[in-house]
């Protein structure tokens, strides 16, 4: 079987609370494959994915008695959810609003209205980079952080640091690329994928994040202009 195969075998859990949207993503996605649950409230949602975590959320913001907001919140505080990507659904264009979804721990974000021809890429790209990590790869050792990616464990310092899959995959470019600059354009390729069709300002808000968890803002420094470094062992001092 192959890994798109297995891929779409997956099930996929839609939190939406427009039945219209939610029937026409369970169509389109099974049709693809894709094994759906529709959740039509915060709180159904956050007991579904307690009780079976899915390969990826469809998150609304808009949803009744409990905001989208505050569901990823919720889920990303659950070690069973928190590596799950969430890609949030939402009508708000402002920017503050996607900065906000992304610094609570989303993966990415579409804006209504959207094609499911994108959805469909975006969720592709979301299932093939949380399934990459599935692989054999080597751990990282470099002074006080350790990355091991066969157990989704990180280390800083000593101190275990909980990360989302995108954030662990963002870490761990940036590991195996110790020392030297990777441009904004590299990282978004290498880990938001090539259809990646969203804002460089995510991988700003994911960078502030891992900074945050790791509790070591020096260890990623910022290239003014062109990207992100890992200082790491060898440019400590």
């Amino acid at each position: 079987m192959t890994t798109a195969e297995k891929s779409r075998m997956r099930p996929i859990l839609v939190v939406e609370d427009d039945e219209d949207i939610a029937e026409s993503i369970r169509y389109t996605l099974e049709r693809e494959g894709y094994r759906v649950r529709i959740a039509s409230t915060g709180e159904q949602a956050f007991n579904s994915v307690l009780g079976f975590p899915p390969s990826l959320i469809i998150l609304d913001l808009n949803l009744p008695q409990m905001s989208g907001f505050e569901l990823c919140r919720r889920l990303r505080s659950e070690p069973g959810a928190s590596r799950a990507p969430i890609l949030m659904l939402t009508a708000r264009a402002n920017e503050s609003d996607k900065v906000l979804g992304l610094e609570l721990g989303a993966d990415d974000y579409i804006t209504k209205p959207f094609s499911m021809r994108e959805l469909v890429a975006r969720i592709k790209a979301a299932l093939r980079r949380s399934e990459g990590f599935e692989t054999e790869q080597p751990a990282y050792e470099g002074g006080e952080l350790s990355i091991d990616p066969a157990t989704f464990d990180v280390r800083c310092e000593g101190r275990e640091v909980r990360l989302t899959r995108k954030e662990f995959a963002l870490l761990y470019e940036l590991a195996r690329n110790e020392g030297r600059v990777m441009t904004r354009e590299s990282l978004l390729d290498h880990v938001w994928g090539l259809a990646y069709h969203g804002e460089t300002r995510t991988l700003d808000v994911h960078v502030r994040r891992l900074r945050q968890k790791l509790g070591n803002p020096a260890i990623i420094e910022t290239m003014t202009g062109i990207g992100y470094r890992l200082r790491g062992s060898r440019n400590q001092g």
